[in-house]
């Protein structure tokens, strides 16, 4: 939805792709270095902020009929933009799982020898 303005989509497909593409090469750059690809990760999440904070808010219609239409444009498109934390509970329980089952492992071998 663009709210009568008339935005090159050619010229925004291009930038958003130059976008995609550098954040690409940052996470490259940063493989194997976790904190370094969580930097990427919490500037990618400012931007996000940034955004849906400052101008996208200015932007969102003032009338029922506007916003029908770019509730029904977001639905269209593929949901909300958002993006989500890991969960550090989450993670830490996976973690305790491999552990887990690496010991398992390990005492199978053993009883095996």
């Amino acid at each position: 939805m663009n709210n009568g303005i008339n935005v090159d989509s050619k010229k925004l497909s291009f930038k958003l792709q130059a976008i995609a593409t550098a954040v690409h090469d940052a996470s490259e750059i940063c493989q194997g270095d976790t904190i370094a690809l969580l930097a990427l990760l919490r500037q990618l999440e400012q931007l996000h902020r940034e955004i849906r904070d400052g101008v996208f808010q200015e932007s969102l219609p003032d009338n029922r009929q506007a916003l029908y239409a770019l509730l029904k444009d977001i639905e269209s498109e593929g949901g909300w933009p958002y993006i989500e934390r890991m969960r550090l509970q989450a993670y830490i329980a996976n973690m305790q799982q491999e552990a887990a089952s690496e010991n398992e492992e390990l005492k199978e071998k053993r009883s095996q020898s």
